[in-house]
């Protein structure tokens, strides 16, 4: 019996712990973030609290928890692309669960975000 119930928590927790993109959240890495600010004039957005040193060509420092509070400051038409990141990714998902509640569209989050942006030795602010 304990065997069993020993079983079924491990499959609980295993599947538990995967992260599912919801389907209007895109995720890129550091390098794909990097490579697209080279070539494109991107939106690209801090939601960490508390505030931290921002990547380099950062546009807006907003708290994940208050995108609603400060809709205003993001663009008018909803499907422009937004680039979100926080200090490690889960704040980001956040604000994009906000920014998508309000009509956007067009999100991605950056993976492991700032962390994975230092750890790839791209530029802060």
């Amino acid at each position: 019996m304990k065997k069993r119930h020993y079983i079924l928590a491990v499959i609980f927790i295993v599947s538990g712990c995967t992260f599912q993109e919801p389907d209007y959240l895109k995720a890129i890495t550091a390098a794909e973030l990097n490579q697209i600010m080279q070539h494109e004039d991107i939106f690209l957005v801090d939601v960490h609290t508390p505030e931290q040193k921002h990547i380099k060509g950062t546009d807006l420092f907003v708290p994940y928890n208050e995108i609603e509070k400060y809709q205003d400051k993001f663009p008018k038409d909803q499907h422009t692309a937004i680039y979100l990141y926080c200090e490690g990714g889960p704040m980001g998902n956040a604000a994009a669960r906000s920014l998508h509640g309000l009509g956007y569209d067009n999100l991605t989050n950056l993976k492991g975000g700032a962390k994975a942006w230092r750890k790839a030795g791209f530029d802060f602010e």
